[in-house]
This record gives C-alpha cells, sequence and structure tokens, in this order.
C-alpha cells in the first residue's frame, strides 16, 4: 500500500510556492498587473519559458544575449517533442538570443517560423546584469533597468496584441513573462510550472483563467487541449 498522501502533497507544494513569492517579492506584480486589466481575446493559448542558460545555471542576473547553454538546448528539444501535436499556429517570441533559440527550435517541430515581439523581452536589470539573482527582489526597480510598472504595462501590451486572435498561439518568453500572465490573469502558479522550458496551456473557464503543464492537459484530454 501506497504511503502517499495527495492533500499532503499538495499542501507542501503550496506551501512551497509562498515561500518563494515572499522570498522573492511576486506579491509586487499584482497592482500593477490588476492595472493593465488584461483580456486576451483568445480563450486559450500555450506558454513556454525558454530553455536553460549558464546564467539561469549560476543563478545570476543575466546580459540581454547570453545563449542556451547544452542543458537549455536538450530542454528546448525536449519542449518540441511535446509539442509537436499541440496544433499551434503561430509562435510569438521574445526576441532576447535565449527565448528566439528556444522558438526556433520548437518552430522547426511544428513546421513554424517564429514571429519577433519585443514586448516579451525579460525585464531589464540593469547595474544588477552579473550580480547574484540568488536573492532576487522583483519589488526593487534597479538603477539603469526597467521599473516593474513599466515591465507589466509593456508585457500586458504585448500579450494583448498577440492574442487579440483567437488563432492557435504559443507564446515563448521569459520567467518574468510568465509572472505577469499569471498575475494579470488570475492563476495560480506551482513550483514545477516555472522551471525552464516547461510547456504550459493557459484557459479560460467560465470567467475564471486557469493553467497547467501542457503534458497534463494533453493526457487528460487525449493529446486534443481542445483548439
Amino acid at each position: 500500500m501506497s504511503d502517499a498522501n495527495p492533500s499532503s502533497d499538495a499542501a507542501g507544494a503550496e506551501a512551497a510556492w509562498l515561500a518563494r513569492v515572499a522570498r522573492h517579492r511576486l506579491d509586487a506584480f499584482g497592482p500593477h498587473c490588476v492595472k493593465q486589466g488584461l483580456k486576451p481575446r483568445a480563450q486559450r493559448f500555450l506558454f513556454l519559458r525558454h530553455g536553460e542558460t549558464q546564467g539561469n545555471h549560476l543563478r545570476i542576473f543575466q546580459h540581454a544575449e547570453i545563449e542556451l547553454n547544452d542543458t537549455g538546448l536538450a530542454q528546448a528539444a525536449e519542449a518540441a517533442a511535446i509539442l509537436k501535436g499541440c496544433g499551434a499556429k503561430r509562435i510569438f517570441a521574445s526576441t532576447m538570443t535565449r527565448a528566439w533559440q528556444t522558438a526556433e527550435i520548437v518552430g522547426r517541430a511544428l513546421d513554424l517560423k517564429p514571429i519577433p515581439e519585443p514586448g516579451l523581452r525579460e525585464r531589464w536589470f540593469g547595474d544588477l546584469v552579473g550580480t547574484t539573482s540568488e536573492h532576487m527582489d522583483w519589488s526593487y526597480d534597479p538603477p539603469n533597468g526597467d521599473p516593474l510598472a513599466e515591465f507589466c504595462r509593456r508585457t500586458c501590451k504585448a500579450v494583448s496584441k498577440a492574442l487579440e486572435s483567437t488563432e492557435p498561439t504559443l507564446l515563448v518568453g521569459h520567467g518574468g513573462i510568465l509572472y505577469v500572465l499569471a498575475h494579470s490573469l488570475g492563476v495560480k502558479l506551482r513550483e514545477e510550472m516555472t522551471k525552464n522550458a516547461t510547456p504550459l496551456v493557459f484557459e479560460l473557464s467560465g470567467e475564471a483563467w486557469h493553467a497547467k503543464p501542457y503534458s497534463e492537459v494533453a493526457v487528460t484530454r487525449g493529446g486534443n487541449i481542445g483548439w
């Protein structure tokens, strides 16, 4: 007999996530994102964070054009294999190298050419670039970097533009973009959903948005996410 307790596991995952929110001040996104009033016309879309870089591995604030490392390339290839039958017809991608490389790898699997969307670029951390991000505080506006309010505004503007059509769409971006999406749409995240190159499904059910890993949705729906 298994000793696994789903309720206990869920409670532990929730506690871990809340600890991360507090540690990195992810709650700071809330007021800025709510102010933007993001309401996509699309009722379903896919999101993919880029694969790992050496900056991710070392946990430092990264320069804009850092490339995927070997692990990141493998992660992007795995995500491409997972998404091969997803039915997406368009890919909008951040123009930062790490996200663009990820989008190109996935695009080849889907026979799609990514569309550059500068508004999906990660927040620029200015004078913090090259320093440790282990104790990063998203509420802090770094010197010569993007203020959080402006980052949320331009991200929501780019997402609104990409999702003004109901055509099946994949967005390829960054961790910060995922946080904006979650706070703007009122979606609860789990720790594993923030990992590099984890395909996610965002969808509207009734009046509430929800997000899950693509692999979970595809399994329960027989590989068809219901475009």
